[in-house]
């Protein structure tokens, strides 16, 4: 509830220390999901489709907040940003994942066939738009690195 705080630069900037103690419990919590994320994935409904759909969004939740953590203490700040932004995007899937469940049963289509396609369609929307979010900020820096 609190993920959009450590995207704002001012709240970012003008109270540091809170966005170093939401991150630290942010990051704890992501590996906790991520990897419980994994066991759970393996008895997803809908078979291995599914089941790969949800192990994979947890291992890129794994993976993108741990190397999100490890580049800040190296102070790598703009891979500490992108590597959080791919995180968040893998974070709100669950939300996607909500919103798109009831909208295929409200379209009267099959459980477990539009499960298997959720499972997926939550979490690849959300990193193309990380990505494209990431792209920005890199344009950005290269034309402030310019002059």
């Amino acid at each position: 509830m609190v993920g959009w705080i450590q995207f704002n630069q001012k709240i970012r900037t003008k109270w540091t220390y809170m966005h170093r103690t939401i991150g630290k419990f942010y990051f704890l919590s992501a590996i906790l999901c991520s990897l419980s994320g994994i066991y759970v994935g393996y008895f997803a409904t809908g078979g291995w489709i599914a089941a790969a759909g949800f192990i994979s969004v947890a291992c890129i939740y794994f993976y993108t907040s741990l190397l999100g953590f490890l580049s800040i203490k190296k102070g790598k700040l703009i891979s500490h940003q992108n590597f959080m932004t791919y995180s968040y995007a893998v974070c709100l899937s669950a939300v996607s994942l909500r919103l798109a469940t009831p909208a295929a049963y409200l379209l009267n289509l099959d459980y477990i066939s539009s499960y298997q396609v959720i499972a997926w369609a939550a979490w690849i929307p959300n990193l193309a738009i990380a990505y494209l979010i990431n792209k920005s900020r890199r344009s950005k820096s290269q034309i402030q690195n310019s002059f």
